[in-house]
C-alpha cells in the first residue's frame, strides 16, 4: 500500500512540472520576428513587453564562475547557458537585476561566435530583464551557447548574493558571502531564466582564498591552485532544477558530518565559536533523510546534504537543493540555555526544508500561485517526521497515541490510516479538487432533530457573519467533499460520512445524549452545534470530561473560540465551556484554553478598560491558581509538562502573581550574582529575565549579556525579556538598535517591533516607528518579504476601535503605490476590523460574565 503522503504527492506532480515546460506552454508566446541584417544599438528596442519571460528559448545548462571578494565585498563572474531554442528569433530575453554585464556573446553548438562583435544588451529595469541581440538568427531546433561577464557589490539586506557578518568573542568582525534566491532572486547573481519552470543543471566553480571554504548544492569534486593564494572549487553538475534553489557560500566556518544510512553524507556548518552547538542538528539531519527516503520510497537523489546556520538571515530557512541555508535559532542548539520549545523548533524545521527536498525541489510548482501547496506539504510533513523519528517530542500526539499507534506515525499504521475512511469507490481525485483548487475551509453546522442530525456546510469567514448583506455573494460556488467522522456515547465506533453536498443528514438514534463531530480532530474543518450544542458539549465536559479523547477536549475548545470570532457563538459559550479545565490533566487541552484567554486578555489590556483588564486577570489567576502553584522551576518532566510550565508561568508572571514573581526575582538575583555562570532552567528562562527586566539595572545587565552571548537561543530570550519593560525610552532604544543592526541584527528587527508592539506601553511606539522609518525599511527588506509583513500584521494586530482602524487606513493610503502590491495590508485590515467586532460582540457579554464569576 501507498501512504498517503505520497498520494499526495503523486497528484502534486500531475499539476506541476517536473523538469521542463511543456510543449502547449511553450506555444503560449510568440518571439518577435527575426531580422536578416545587424542593427545598431540606437535602433534597437527592448523586445519583450510581459513580465514572465518567452517561452520559445529554454535553458539547459548553465557553467557558472563566481569570484567574491571579501575584501572589497564585490563579485565578478561568468555564466555560459546552454539553450534549446524552439522558434527562430534574433533575441535571447532572461533576467538580471544589479549587474554589470560587460559583456554578451552567442556561440553556436561547435563553440563557434556568431559574431565578431560584442553583442549589444538592453535592459528593462521595471520587469529586471535583458535582451541580448544577436545579427544572426537563431535558428528554432537549435541548441547554442550564451555567454556573459559580469560583476556587482555583495548585496545589502537578505537576498541574492549578499554580504553577511558575525563577530568572534575577541569582538573580531569576520564577512561571508551567502545566497538567498526565493523567489526572483537568482537574477541579482547572475543573469538567468529566473523562473520555477525553467530547470536546468548547474555547473559551478567558485574562487576564493585559503582563509575561506566555498559551498554549493553539489560537492566539491576537484579544487585547482591559480595564480597566488587563490583556489578555485569545481563542484559536480547538479540535477535539473529551479534557479531559486541554487546557492553559493564562501565562509570560514567549521562543520560537523556524518552518514546516513544510504551513504548521503550530512554536514552541519555554523561559526567557529558555535561548531559545539551543530550535533543535535546533525543527529535530526540523518535521521529525518533516512526516514524520507523510505517514506517517499525515492532515494535523495543528490550524494550530500549540507545544512548552514547562516548570521544574518530573514526568513527561518531556506530548501536549496543539498545546501539548505538555516536562521542560527532555526538549526543550533545548546543544551545549556535552548529550551524544550528550542529543541523542537529546530526538529520541526529541519524536518520541513528536508521534505522539501523532495516536494518542491525534485517536483517544483510551475508558478508562484502554486507556492501554497508547496509549502502546505512541507509543513504537514514536519509533523509526520518529527513524529516518526522524535516520538519523545509528542507534536498534536499523547504517550497513549504512541502505545496504542491509533493516530500517530508508525510504519504499520500508516498505510492503514491512509485507507480507514477510504472503501473502494472513494473519487480521491474529485475530493482533493475540492479542497486544492478553492480557498479557505468548510464550517459544518450541525443541528439535532430527534434521531437524526442536520448538516449543513458553508465556507468558513472570520470577516463576515451570515447576517451581513454580502454573505451569500461570498459563499457563493464554494463546496467541499468533506470526510466526516463522529462518535457518541452509545458506541465505542467511529462513524463515517462523506458529505458532498450543501445540505445532509446522518442517522445517529433517539438514545445518544450527545456526538461529537471530527473525532480525534483529524479533519480539517470547524464545527458549530447549533441550538443547545453547545450547551451539551458543556455539560459533558464538566460532568465526564474523560469521555472524549483529550484531542477532542481540546477540538472543542478551539472550534468554540473561532466560532466567537467569527460572531456564531457567544463568548459566553465558549467560556462555559473551558469551565471544566479546572479538571483537566491533560496539558494540550490546558494549553488550548489558556491561550485563547491570553489572546483576547492582549487585547483588552491595550484599551482604557482598567476595571475590566484588573477583573479579567484576578479570574485568570483565580482559575489556573492550582496549576500554575504545582508548577516546578525547572527542566524536569515530559516535553509537554515543560511547555506548559513555560506558558503558565510566563502568563502568572505577566499578571504579576506575587509567588511567581518572587520565584523569577530571586533566580535573577542568582544569575546576576554569578556573572551570568548560572544556567537557569531553560525553560523559564525567559520568564526570569522578563522579571529581572523590570529595573533599570537587570535590563541594562541583560543587555550587556545579549550583546556577548553566543547563544542565539538565550538572545532570544533576552531580546523578548527586554522588550517587556514599561519604560518607554527603553523601548524606543529596542527599536533603535534594531533599526541601526549593530548590537541588534537586522534581521531581528521585525521581531522586536512585533515584541514592543505586545506591550501595551509599546503599541503605538512601535506602529510610529514603522510610519516614521517606512521607505527605511522597504528599502532593507524589500516590499514583499517576511520582515515587512510581520512589521505590518504584528503592529496592527492589536488594534480594536474604529479611530485606529481610520489610522491604518489613512497611512495605507499614503503608500497606496506599495500597498497594493501587499497582501500583508488586506490582511492587516481585516484583523483591526475583526478586533473591532470581536469588541462590539463581546465586551460587553465579557463584562457582565466576569461580574456574575467575581461574585
Amino acid at each position: 500500500m501507498i501512504p498517503v503522503g505520497f498520494l499526495v504527492l503523486l497528484a502534486f506532480s500531475i499539476h506541476l512540472v517536473g523538469s521542463q515546460p511543456s510543449q502547449s506552454s511553450q506555444q503560449v508566446t510568440s518571439p518577435p520576428s527575426p531580422t536578416a541584417e545587424p542593427l545598431g544599438d540606437g535602433n534597437l528596442s527592448f523586445p519583450w513587453s510581459r513580465l514572465r519571460l518567452p517561452r520559445y528559448i529554454v535553458p539547459l545548462h548553465y557553467h557558472l564562475l563566481l569570484h567574491p571578494n571579501l575584501t572589497t565585498l564585490s563579485f565578478t563572474g561568468t555564466v555560459q547557458i546552454q539553450i534549446d531554442v524552439q522558434n527562430n528569433t534574433n533575441w535571447v530575453v532572461l533576467h538580471s537585476k544589479g549587474l554589470q554585464i560587460s559583456k554578451a556573446t552567442i556561440l553556436d553548438q561547435n563553440l563557434n561566435h556568431l559574431s565578431d562583435q560584442v553583442l549589444p544588451v538592453l535592459h528593462n529595469p521595471s520587469h529586471e530583464q535583458i535582451g541580448i541581440f544577436s545579427p544572426r538568427v537563431l535558428s528554432s531546433g537549435q541548441k547554442y551557447f550564451l555567454y556573459m561577464e559580469f560583476e556587482a557589490e555583495l548585496a545589502e539586506g537578505f537576498y541574492g548574493f549578499y554580504k553577511s557578518t558575525y563577530r568572534t568573542s575577541e569582538g573580531e568582525t569576520r564577512f561571508l558571502a551567502s545566497t538567498h534566491f526565493e523567489p526572483t532572486s537568482a537574477r541579482m547573481a547572475f543573469p538567468c531564466f529566473d523562473e520555477p519552470s525553467f530547470k536546468a543543471n548547474f555547473s559551478v566553480r567558485i574562487r576564493r582564498s585559503r582563509d575561506y571554504i566555498s559551498l554549493s548544492n553539489m560537492p566539491v569534486i576537484k579544487t585547482v591552485q591559480l595564480n597566488g593564494d587563490l583556489l578555485e572549487d569545481q563542484f559536480a553538475p547538479s540535477v535539473m532544477m529551479s534557479t531559486y534553489l541554487v546557492a553559493f557560500i564562501v565562509c570560514d566556518f567549521k562543520s560537523v558530518s556524518a552518514m546516513t544510512s544510504s551513504g548521503v553524507k550530512v554536514s552541519i556548518y555554523a561559526v567557529p565559536e558555535k561548531w559545539m552547538q551543530t550535533h543535535y542538528a546533525l543527529e535530526v539531519a540523518v535521521k529525518m533523510l533516512d526516514f524520507y527516503e523510505e517514506y517517499f520510497n525515492i532515494r535523495y537523489p543528490l550524494p550530500k546534504q549540507d545544512l548552514i546556520a547562516i548570521p544574518d538571515f530573514q526568513s527561518g530557512a531556506m530548501e536549496n537543493w543539498g545546501l539548505t541555508t538555516y536562521r542560527e535559532t532555526s538549526l543550533l542548539y545548546d543544551p545549556l540555555t535552548s529550551s524544550i520549545s528550542d529543541k523542537l523548533w529546530v526538529t520541526m524545521v529541519i524536518g520541513h526544508e528536508l521534505a522539501h527536498q523532495w516536494f518542491g525541489n525534485l517536483v517544483t510548482m510551475d508558478w508562484w500561485n502554486d507556492i501554497w501547496l508547496n509549502e502546505g506539504f512541507a509543513r504537514y510533513m514536519e509533523y509526520i517526521s518529527v513524529e516518526a523519528t522524535y516520538p519523545d517530542l509528542k507534536v498534536t500526539c499523547s504517550e497513549d497515541d504512541f502505545t496504542s499507534a491509533k493516530h500517530c506515525y508508525s510504519s504499520d499504521q500508516a498505510p492503514k490510516n491512509a485507507y480507514l475512511f477510504a472503501g473502494e469507490h472513494l473519487n480521491l481525485t474529485a475530493m482533493m479538487n475540492t479542497w486544492t483548487l478553492q480557498k479557505g475551509i468548510p464550517l459544518v453546522t450541525v443541528t439535532r432533530k430527534g434521531p437524526r442530525l442536520l448538516l449543513r456546510q458553508d465556507r468558513f469567514l472570520r470577516t463576515v457573519h451570515p447576517s451581513d448583506p454580502q454573505w451569500q455573494a461570498v459563499q457563493q460556488g464554494f463546496l467541499w467533499h468533506i470526510p466526516l467522522t463522529y462518535k457518541t456515547d452509545i458506541s465505542s465506533t467511529i462513524h463515517r460520512h462523506m458529505m458532498t453536498s450543501p445540505t445532509d443528514s446522518v442517522h445517529i438514534g433517539e438514545e445518544a445524549s450527545w456526538v461529537k463531530i471530527n473525532s480525534d480532530m483529524t479533519g480539517y474543518y470547524v464545527v458549530h452545534y447549533a441550538d443547545d450544542g453547545w450547551d451539551v458539549m458543556a455539560k459533558l465536559l464538566r460532568e465526564n470530561h474523560t469521555a472524549l479523547s483529550y484531542k477532542d477536549r481540546t477540538h472543542l475548545i478551539h472550534n468554540a473560540f473561532q466560532l466567537v470570532t467569527a460572531g456564531h457563538l457567544p463568548l459566553n459559550k465558549a467560556l462555559d465551556l473551558i469551565g471544566y479545565l479546572q479538571l483537566e490533566k491533560h496539558t494540550v487541552p490546558l494549553l488550548q484554553g489558556l491561550a485563547y484567554l491570553e489572546v483576547f486578555y492582549h487585547i483588552i489590556e491595550k484599551r482604557d478598560e482598567p476595571t475590566l483588564t484588573k477583573n479579567l486577570e484576578k479570574y485568570i489567576l483565580q482559575f489556573f491558581r492550582a496549576v500554575i502553584d504545582q508548577q516546578t522551576w525547572s527542566d524536569s518532566g515530559t516535553v509537554s509538562e515543560r511547555r506548559l510550565r513555560s506558558e503558565v508561568l510566563s502568563l502568572a508572571c505577566h499578571l504579576e502573581y506575587p509567588p511567581c514573581l518572587e520565584r523569577a526575582n530571586q533566580h535573577f538575583k542568582d544569575w546576576l550574582h554569578s556573572n551570568g555562570t548560572l544556567n537557569l532552567p531553560t525553560d523559564v528562562a525567559e520568564t526570569v529575565f522578563s522579571v529581572g527586566a523590570q529595573d533599570d539595572h537587570g535590563w541594562t545587565s541583560l543587555l550587556n549579556t545579549y550583546k556577548i552571548s553566543l547563544s542565539e537561543a538565550q538572545k532570544n530570550k533576552i531580546l523578548f525579556a527586554l522588550s517587556t519593560t514599561k519604560d518607554t525610552d527603553k523601548l524606543q532604544r529596542l527599536l533603535a538598535m534594531g533599526l541601526e543592526g549593530e548590537v541588534i541584527r537586522s534581521q531581528d528587527l521585525s521581531h522586536v517591533v512585533w515584541m514592543v508592539a505586545r506591550n501595551p506601553k509599546g503599541l503605538y511606539l512601535a506602529w510610529n516607528f514603522v510610519k516614521q522609518n517606512w521607505d527605511t525599511l522597504v528599502e532593507k527588506f524589500q516590499l514583499g518579504s517576511s520582515c515587512i509583513r510581520t512589521m505590518i500584521v504584528g503592529t496592527t494586530g492589536q488594534f480594536s476601535s474604529p479611530e485606529e482602524l481610520t489610522e491604518v487606513q489613512l497611512f495605507f493610503e499614503s503608500i497606496k503605490e506599495q500597498s497594493s502590491q501587499l497582501r500583508a495590508t488586506q490582511l492587516a485590515l481585516e484583523n483591526v476590523q475583526k478586533n473591532i467586532r470581536w469588541v462590539q460582540r463581546n465586551l460587553e457579554t465579557l463584562r457582565n460574565w466576569l461580574n456574575e464569576q467575581m461574585k
